[in-house]
């Protein structure tokens, strides 16, 4: 149905130290959605290696969904979202804020994730936290707009779609 694209940013991964939890759990659950799997990268925490990726993922390769995983915390290596902000034409801020509304539920903690969702050409960028169990509840929670809004984005129509 749609192109994927899974990119797990983290250093510990990028070096064979930690195992890519996150991103198996991302392809198992839209893969059973119907999206494709196209890439799964582990890259290392560098924005422009982070940015170049989403760049060409976005441009060259024309996927549809394009989920990072990792990053998005507030320490000094964590620059996923500084990577997606810079390649992004527009945020769609409704979608991160929810992730965190509804994650507070589960810990407090999730105020502190700084990560972004929005779009390149006709590509969506959703990027997600790096644990497994934050990654499970993130994605459960925006699952059902996903596929709405690659509609929309790829949609020439002003219309909203049903």
């Amino acid at each position: 149905m749609y192109k994927l694209g899974i990119i797990t940013c983290s250093d510990k991964g990028f070096k064979g130290i930690r195992v890519d939890e996150s991103g198996k759990f991302i392809k198992e659950n839209l893969e059973a959605k119907g999206y494709t799997l196209c890439t799964h990268d582990i890259l290392p925490d560098e924005l422009d290696t982070i940015k170049s990726r989403l760049i060409e993922l976005s441009d060259r390769e024309q996927y549809d969904l394009i989920i990072t995983t990792g990053g998005t915390g507030i320490t000094k290596r964590d620059v996923t979202p500084d990577a997606t902000r810079l390649v992004i034409d527009k945020e769609i801020p409704g979608i991160s804020e929810v992730m965190r509304i509804k994650a507070f539920d589960h810990t407090p903690f999730s105020v502190l994730s700084r990560a972004i969702v929005g779009y390149r050409k006709n590509t969506l960028i959703v990027n997600l936290p790096g644990s497994l169990k934050a990654v499970t509840e993130c994605l459960n929670i925006i699952s059902p707009v996903l596929d709405h809004a690659i509609k929309l984005i790829n949609s020439q129509d002003l219309e909203h779609l049903e």
